[in-house]
């Protein structure tokens, strides 16, 4: 019994299309997150501090540890 070859051509172009949505994917919500995992289940004070975070150093994930606030943070 022989093998349709003629199906792996939109088996394969249907393949290669959802890896490429995948790491187009995860490449956009690195670059969102600024190479640190996604968060999820949020609550107030999680959105308080990334809103604070964001005041602070210009990103909502990035971090500093200079103990005086910009002034621009008033």
């Amino acid at each position: 019994m022989p093998f349709p070859f003629e199906t792996l051509i939109p088996f394969g172009i249907m393949s290669a299309m959802f890896v490429v949505t995948g790491v187009g994917i995860q490449y956009a919500q690195n670059k969102e997150n600024e190479g640190k995992r996604p968060c999820y289940s949020l609550d107030d004070w999680d959105r308080k501090m990334m809103e604070r975070d964001l005041r602070l150093t210009g990103t909502k994930r990035g971090q500093t540890d200079d103990p005086t606030a910009p002034p621009e943070f008033k």
